[in-house]
């Protein structure tokens, strides 16, 4: 992939950013290397590799799951500024996207 003025007219009008030339030109290096580096990785030889799946051996402890430190109901509710006595009250919110 070559990096060119219409690509980085086109990242610039996606990000909503005004760049000026010196920094056109300095993204331009800095995109053509991460380029390069993604091409060199592609050059190696993996197929002996094993994928990594954990960074290192060790386990985390895991932790009781209990319940602990639980508030009663009317002192939950008692500084909302809406409640039904049982519910917080919030205002209805609609997502309008598909």
């Amino acid at each position: 992939m070559q990096i060119d003025d219409a690509l980085i007219s086109r990242l610039e009008k996606l990000a909503r950013l005004r760049l000026d030339a010196t920094e056109r030109q300095k993204l331009t290096g800095d995109l053509q290397r991460i380029l390069d580096m993604v091409d060199t990785l592609r050059a190696l030889d993996t197929d002996t590799v094993e994928p990594l799946i954990y960074l290192n051996a060790e386990t985390a402890p895991l932790r009781e799951d209990a319940i602990a430190h639980q508030l009663p109901q009317s002192e939950c509710l008692q500084n909302a500024p809406k409640h039904d006595g049982a519910y917080f009250r919030v205002p209805k919110m609609i997502d309008s996207h598909d």
